[in-house]
């Protein structure tokens, strides 16, 4: 399904990135253990905001939209200064860094599910850039601070959550719902999966080696008669 009149406010991009640079700003200011600098904090915060826009537009063979309008740039590298000052205010509230970076999964996901689905993209392509766009962020982030990378870990339904948001998005969009109610949606369940699975701890299975089962020795008296 092709939504040829689809264009993403410039102001709900802006939030996204805005938020985006605020929450990665607040991670990297409290990581005190690895010693960042005032210039690794914002380049953290840059990487969180224009991750997720940058790998969409690469995937979706369009012009990087962060590279091509000074306004992203702006945004994030303010929201970034501004969580880093703002981090020692906050430096209890957890709460905070993961509401803020459900909600920026959730605006990243939706704006890029629409992307994908204004140009033609089908339904399946549609919500791999939606989830993409949720977690190309926090996956750049990962890799600058040499963590794990979040979503191929045992933990609390990261990707999943972005997925459920996208689906639907587009689930909504295919039975013809406005996109803006769509997208609101999408944010709205996106947030909702995964702070419930952080509050009570819902995971997959961590994966695990089969093992063949060793056959039953025979017992003493079974070998002597």
């Amino acid at each position: 399904m092709t939504i040829t009149s689809f264009q993403v406010a410039l102001w709900i991009e802006l939030l996204a990135a805005g938020l985006g640079g605020l929450q990665g700003a607040l991670f990297a200011a409290g990581e005190r253990h690895r010693r960042i600098d005032v210039l690794g904090v914002i380049v953290i915060g840059l990487a969180v905001s224009l991750g997720g826009s940058l790998l969409r537009d690469i995937m979706l063979n369009q012009p990087p939209v962060v590279i091509w309008k000074n306004w992203y740039l702006l945004v994030a590298g303010a929201s970034a200064v501004l969580g880093m000052v703002l981090q020692p205010i906050f430096a209890r509230a957890d709460w905070l860094i993961t509401v803020l970076d459900a909600v920026v999964m959730g605006l990243f996901g939706a704006i890029g599910a629409s992307k994908a689905l204004s140009l033609g993209v089908g339904e399946a392509g549609a919500l791999v850039v939606g989830i993409v766009g949720a977690i190309g962020g926090g996956m750049l982030r990962d890799v600058i601070l040499s963590l794990p990378i979040s979503f191929l870990q045992v933990g609390t339904l990261y990707a999943v959550a972005a997925g459920a948001g996208a689906g639907t998005l587009i689930l909504l969009a295919e039975l013809g719902t406005p996109i803006p109610i769509a997208g609101l949606v999408c944010v709205a369940v996106t947030t909702t999966v995964r702070l419930a699975a952080i509050r009570f701890n819902w995971t997959f299975p961590e994966q695990r080696p089969v093992r063949p089962r060793r056959s039953k020795k025979p017992s003493a008296t079974e070998t002597s008669v």
